[in-house]
């Protein structure tokens, strides 16, 4: 059984950075697509990054270009989002997501923004 467990969220000012970490256990991520996804209170969850095997790269451009980067190393079978400037609508639980199959779902890590 695929197992996610996010970490690195916190409260953060407005301009700060924080670099969230996605480590999977119970089988080696290395074939498949790893993402972030985030939830802000009162809204869908949406699309972030993600990160193929290969280290192909998608943003939700819109959202985070040029200040999120999503990277990952199969050897430690841990995916990393690296935020920069960050803004107040940046808050949100951001969540791992991993494609094997099934769509398995970290638990979720908070990021707060304050202005």
């Amino acid at each position: 059984q695929l197992r996610l467990v996010e970490s690195g969220g916190g409260l953060v000012q407005a301009g700060g950075s924080l670099r969230l970490s996605c480590a999977a256990s119970g089988r080696a991520i290395s074939s498949y697509v790893m993402g972030w996804f985030r939830q802000a209170p009162g809204k869908e969850r949406e699309f972030v990054a993600d990160i193929s095997w290969n280290g192909g790269r998608r943003y939700n451009t819109a959202s985070v270009k040029g200040r999120f980067t999503i990277s990952r190393d199969n050897a430690k079978n841990t995916a990393y989002l690296q935020m920069n400037s960050l803004k107040p609508e940046d808050t949100a639980v951001y969540y791992c997501n991993v494609r094997a199959g099934s769509d398995y779902w970290g638990q979720g890590t908070q990021v707060t923004v304050s202005s």
